[in-house]
């Protein structure tokens, strides 16, 4: 380990656990009559807790032994909805709907296998997407009996019922299968013809063209309106007697890709008037817009989601390079901001790796992502690059205690948007159509020539992680690329073919998309396949991997171990039996960080660096 290094260490930098602790985060912002309300994830346990704001205090909801989560779709979202009296919600032990006044104890509201999401108050009635094994449909359970009421059924995924404030149209997002809610969905909506049930739906948009909507909302008038891509970016789009027509706003993306249910990126005021939030080079912005002119409410925020408003505030889930996700209120009228919960400083700013946004040719194209110089004045230091999973995700321009772990340790950190990323327009996101394992491996490849032709980083000391996804974009530019001297795999793909067998429904056909078709394109799978180019690996290779995960299950890794340590390659495994995909509880995260970077240390003590 070469001195810069080591000097690094001694100053204490901050320990794997406390990075991990403090990933606090927040999701389900929601306004009503009783005030505001929110989900609020704690790594110490990894459950999920709904918490009240009243009296200028954040009060927890949520007793002792339940968790307020959803697993529709896997990835769920939308876990709780306002009541008349109190909320519902679903716990995430039985994935039932629970009913809970706010002076009370749950009470089961269903009963049985199916699973619930995208939670909606309506009239007395909770909508939610129920799941059943592989099918899927939109429902209404009255919150006094528990009855249950179909609504919709007949596609292949359902998001995002929304009823008009007079109770007589219900509007959704629904999409068939083989696209994924951001290639192609279809904007519907169904007439009340009584109290339990809506007329034949209608479609708005997304039938005779390939587009994708998301967020549909009524303002106080009923008009609806929706978020659509249409235009190359997901920008909001207003009904009319001839169809969705433009509203004056930025080109850019005002939502991320839909993975979750119940995202609230924009929400209509009125009048053509809407609250959004939409992103400039990853850095986001948030304001109110009418027509061309937009009241500026960013202030030193990077990201916001989770929007929500009262006639006095606008609340938002917000984050900072300096300051985690918090949940704040912004003054309408004075713009002072009032941080209710989370954005608590970790470290002093001058302690703080700072995000430069990045933009560097790669192949025939351009990347993006964002650039994390290492702490302590290291000259050219070692390189992480992140990738982040989905592959149709994105990484945002805030703190990330992991980042600044990196960087406080003598690292310098890329964490790319690669081409198919989410946040930079439908072209970019549709760059990695057919060509994953391609595009975002050159995109890695490329930046770390980038970064050391700039004299940022020992371009002979790159690393490259990733989780989901990530892990897959890892292991293929260690099999197909000679440039990193490690690499770590969080529950990662090693096997495109074998994932395609076991995964679930909401990304059955992804892999069609992203690779091609299995026993037509059997030559590119192969070509794409990490396990069967383990033996090109060279380089120590790191896997983490939870045993209850059911998105890339645990033989993936297991595989992919046996064939590296097969061919004498040093690579070692972490398996996490209470962990699924993802992982939630601050001592397992901490163990795989603190892991990791044992593993490139030893790397770079073997290589003499």
């Amino acid at each position: 380990m070469n001195e810069t290094h080591a000097s690094s260490l001694k100053a204490e930098p901050l320990s794997a656990l406390k990075a991990v602790a403090a990933g606090i985060d927040f999701t389900d912002l929601q306004v009503g009559a009783h005030g505001l309300f929110w989900n609020e994830y704690r790594p110490e346990d990894g459950a999920c807790r709904i918490w009240h704001w009243r009296d200028n205090a954040a009060h927890c909801l949520t007793p002792a032994g339940f968790s307020v989560s959803s697993r529709v779709y896997e990835y769920g979202g939308r876990s709780f909805c306002l009541s008349d009296d109190g909320l519902v919600f679903v716990n995430e032990a039985d994935q039932q709907l629970y009913r809970q006044a706010l002076t009370g104890a749950p009470q089961a509201l269903t009963s049985g296998d199916c699973r619930y999401g995208d939670l909606q108050w309506a009239n007395g009635q909770v909508l939610a997407v129920e799941e059943h094994g592989d099918q899927h449909r939109l429902v209404a359970i009255d919150l006094n009996d528990g009855q249950r009421h179909l609504q919709v059924q007949g596609a292949d995924f359902y998001a995002a019922p929304t009823l008009s404030p007079d109770a007589t149209r219900l509007a959704w997002i629904e999409w068939s299968r083989p696209h994924q809610p951001w290639t192609a969905t279809r904007l519907m909506v169904a007439e009340r013809d009584d109290r339990s049930g809506f007329a034949a739906p209608r479609c708005v948009a997304g039938d005779d063209l390939e587009e994708s909507l998301q967020q549909p909302r009524f303002d106080a008038n009923g008009r609806l309106y929706c978020l659509t891509d249409r235009g190359g970016f997901w920008q909001p789009w207003v009904e009319s007697a001839s169809g969705l027509q433009p509203l004056p706003s930025a080109r850019a993306d005002h939502a991320p890709a839909p993975w979750q249910l119940g995202g609230c990126t924009w929400l209509p005021l009125g009048d053509e008037r809407y609250l959004a939030s939409w992103t400039v080079d990853g850095f986001g912005r948030l304001g109110i817009c009418a027509g061309a002119a937009v009241e500026d409410f960013t202030g030193h925020y990077s990201r916001f989601r989770g929007l929500a408003f009262d006639q006095q505030c606008i609340f938002a889930i917000a984050a900072s390079p300096n300051a985690p996700s918090a949940v704040i209120a912004i003054d309408r009228r004075t713009h002072h901001v009032n941080v209710l919960a989370g954005g608590i400083a970790l470290l002093p700013a001058d302690q703080i790796s700072q995000p430069q946004p990045l933009r560097y040719p790669s192949g025939t194209g351009e990347a993006h992502g964002f650039f994390y110089p290492a702490l302590g004045n290291v000259s050219q230091p070692p390189l992480v690059v992140f990738i982040h999973g989905g592959p149709t995700s994105a990484c945002y321009p805030m703190l990330d205690p992991r980042i600044q772990y990196w960087a406080q340790r003598g690292f310098a950190v890329a964490d790319l948007n690669y081409r198919g990323s989410s946040g930079y327009g439908r072209a970019y996101r549709h760059a990695l159509h057919l060509r994953w394992g391609e595009v975002d491996v050159e995109d890695a490849c490329a930046v770390v020539a980038h970064l050391a032709g700039r004299g940022l980083i020992d371009g002979d000391c790159a690393f490259i992680r990733g989780g989901s996804a990530g892990g897959y974009t890892t292991l293929c530019a260690l099999a197909l690329r000679d440039v990193f001297c490690a690499g770590a795999s969080l529950y990662g793909v090693s096997d495109p073919l074998a994932l395609a067998r076991t995964t679930h429904k909401f990304e059955g056909d992804y892999l069609d998309w992203l690779i091609g078709d299995p026993h037509v394109d059997a030559e590119r799978y192969a070509a794409r396949t990490p396990l069967r180019h383990a033996s090109n690996i060279r380089v120590p290779v790191i896997f983490f991997q939870g045993e209850l995960d059911a998105v890339v299950v645990p033989q993936q890794t297991r595989d992919m171990l046996k064939a590296l340590q097969d061919n004498g390659i040093a690579a070692q495994a972490h398996y996490y039996p209470d962990e699924r995909h993802g992982f939630r509880k601050a001592s397992n995260q901490a163990h795989a960080l603190e892991q990791e970077w044992l593993f490139y240390c030893g790397v770079m003590d073997r290589q003499g660096n």
